[in-house]
């Protein structure tokens, strides 16, 4: 189970990492601005600044979770490595998680989006609470 909980972990910073990359290095590209519902050119370059620096929220994110994977996987079980990985394990996910919650009450045309960025982070979550609990 844990094991489990640490690939889809791993998957979900995977895709952040892919998030800070169109957000943070390629927004004004066409087929990026348009993939985040951006109407022009003009609006990408509008919007440039807040795109970047929420692709900067989303690399943290996923630094924060390789982090605590590589504690928890390499730390032995109840040190103080394996708690601290846990902890970023499930600050990073939840906050992943929670972003997804928030982004698929915005609205309906964003549940596709929500899903994709959700679901990783949900199972890892789940598959390490019920790592931990057993």
């Amino acid at each position: 189970m844990i094991l489990a909980s640490l690939l889809f972990a791993s998957l979900a910073a995977a895709l952040h990492v892919y998030i800070f990359s169109m957000e943070s290095l390629t927004w004004t590209r066409p087929a990026t601005w348009k993939r985040f519902g951006v109407a022009s050119q003009a609006d990408a370059e509008t919007t440039r600044p807040l795109a970047y620096n929420q692709g900067f929220y989303n690399l943290f994110l996923a630094l924060g979770a390789f982090i605590g994977v590589g504690c928890v996987a390499w730390g032995a079980e109840g040190s103080a490595q394996a708690v601290a990985g846990w902890t970023l394990f499930f600050s990073c996910c939840g906050s992943m998680l929670l972003a997804a919650v928030v982004l698929a009450l915005t609205g309906r045309k964003y549940l596709r989006a929500a899903a994709t960025q959700g679901a990783t982070p949900l199972l890892a979550v789940v598959l390490g609470l019920i790592a931990l609990a057993v």
